[in-house]
């Protein structure tokens, strides 16, 4: 997958992890870093329900609009954490306390953060109806 490519990708798993109300979405530039992938994208999940709500919906939606499986997935369950492997790109979802514990921003400070301009639509409110 070209850079741009891939750059485009992972900006589309921040926007559906979004489309979920993830939060804390961070996508890293792993480019100059490491060489098996190209970005990281990471979410946090209020639980393990979100979590899966979250995964469900991005791989839908990236299968449906860029025809892409990931080809791998791992950390389903009681982990508190799920990883989607689309080789370029990885998406990682957490719950509040495995994100605290594994600290992946942490562990590769040093990777630029791309400028998400994401927003959510926000639930309709009792007010406005």
């Amino acid at each position: 997958m070209s850079a741009p490519r891939s750059e485009s990708l992972a900006r589309r798993l921040a926007e559906f992890a979004d489309s979920k109300k993830a939060e804390d979405i961070v996508v890293l530039d792993m480019r100059e870093l490491v060489s098996y992938t190209d970005f990281l994208a990471i979410c946090t999940a209020r639980n393990e329900r979100q979590a899966k709500a979250i995964v469900d919906e991005v791989r839908l939606q990236v299968k449906h609009e860029m025809g892409l499986l990931p080809s791998g997935m791992d950390g389903i369950g009681e982990a508190g954490w799920v990883v989607l492997d689309y080789l370029d790109c990885f998406l990682h979802v957490f719950t509040a306390e495995a994100r605290d514990r594994y600290k992946l921003e942490d562990l590769w400070r040093d990777a630029p953060r791309l400028e998400l301009d994401l927003e959510a639509p926000e639930a309709p409110s009792a007010a406005s109806a």
